[in-house]
């Protein structure tokens, strides 16, 4: 069973964490992109989709490994106390911060557009690249200690 665990919990995370940091790391230079009258607004809604939809999919990530950590008898150690806090902050990032701003600023990109004027200034979307920054960093540590396991026995 744990076998199994670990295998979903791999794969969840490459599939559906790894498509949120890129696509939410593009958004902001794609938001740049499309402040002007006659761009085009399609890569903004795809990439915005894609954060909201593999956001969702997340959740299979430390649902799963919940599990995973309670049959390696590992859910007390330090590591995973520490990976589920980071985990959280980056779900909070995520979620609280980030989407609504994507939907914002294609909110204002849209508003614009239907208006026909282009957008000055985009600030949000600076915002935006450090929160994925920030984002992508708190998952990038979170890896790191799912692959070097403090006090691991494989001895590795």
């Amino acid at each position: 069973m744990t076998k199994a665990l670990l295998a979903i919990h791999v794969l969840a995370a490459i599939i559906a964490i790894g498509p949120v940091t890129v696509a939410a790391s593009m958004y902001p230079a794609a938001a740049r992109r499309a402040t002007g009258v006659d761009a085009s607004l399609e890569t903004v809604r795809v990439l915005h989709r894609i954060c909201r939809v593999y956001a969702f999919l997340g959740l299979v990530v430390p649902v799963v490994g919940f599990g995973l950590a309670q049959s390696m008898n590992v859910l007390g150690s330090a590591w995973v106390i520490t990976s589920i806090v980071l985990t959280v902050a980056a779900a909070l990032i995520l979620g609280l911060l980030i989407l609504p701003t994507q939907d914002a600023v294609l909110t204002t990109l849209t508003g614009a557009r239907t208006a026909g004027v282009a957008v000055p200034d985009l600030p949000a979307a600076a915002r935006l690249a450090m929160l994925t920054g920030i984002f992508n960093l708190l998952w990038a540590t979170v890896t790191v200690l799912m692959i070097v396991r403090p006090g691991s026995t494989t001895g590795v």
